[in-house]
């Protein structure tokens, strides 16, 4: 874990190159240790979920069809991610490439509205070992309550365990209602400790 030191340096070598914020992903208490001592605060914290899939999974619920989004649809992807949160939480293209890219193995899925054919929602899940991860999931909130998420997640859930994932984790806000109701209606329990994201300014 990176000392307060080492972070202070990080902090003066980006303001040095004009950056004027600085915001972490997810982390653990333990983690969060040397960003505080380094004066980032907390700018979110997030709830913390897991599901043991050595366990039976329910079937993934009919309805529309679930693609992989090709290049030419990963705009309707930031679309509908756009939609779904909050200006702090949106993906552009990089973000969107690096949540791909940051497991050994990767699920990106969509689904296509059957009235329209255009992306209604859509899935990122990874898994590093054993180790399952729902690392994005968004439905256009015109589409939501109409089984979307719960068919995304139940496909992403039913692939990890396909390939020997023992437990599955996933973070979201503490006050998404909708995306709690969802995971803990899937079988998700809170974990012990929860995560928080941290930010520091930079003169």
């Amino acid at each position: 874990m990176p000392s307060a030191e080492f972070l202070a340096r990080c902090l003066d070598t980006l303001a040095q190159r004009g950056f004027k914020r600085v915001v972490t992903g997810a982390l653990s208490p333990l983690e969060q240790t040397g960003f505080l001592a380094a004066g980032f605060g907390v700018e979110e914290d997030l709830y913390l979920l897991g599901v043991d899939l050595r366990q039976d999974v329910a079937p993934v619920p009919p309805g529309g069809r679930l693609v992989r989004p090709l290049l030419g649809r990963r705009k309707e992807v930031l679309v509908v991610d756009h939609a779904a949160f909050p200006p702090f939480w949106r993906f552009d293209e990089p973000g969107l490439a690096d949540a791909i890219a940051a497991t050994p193995h990767t699920r990106l899925r969509a689904a296509l509205d059957p009235a329209d054919g255009r992306v209604a929602g859509y899935t990122i899940c990874g898994r590093a070992g054993r180790r399952g991860f729902v690392q994005r999931l968004a439905v256009d909130p015109a589409r939501q309550r109409a089984g979307v998420g719960r068919r995304l997640l139940f496909d992403g859930l039913h692939w990890m365990r396909r390939h020997g994932v023992d437990k599955a984790v996933v973070n979201t806000q503490i006050g998404n209602q909708a995306a709690l109701a969802l995971y803990r209606g899937a079988g998700f329990t809170d974990e012990p400790t929860g995560l928080s994201v941290l930010s520091a300014g930079l003169p």
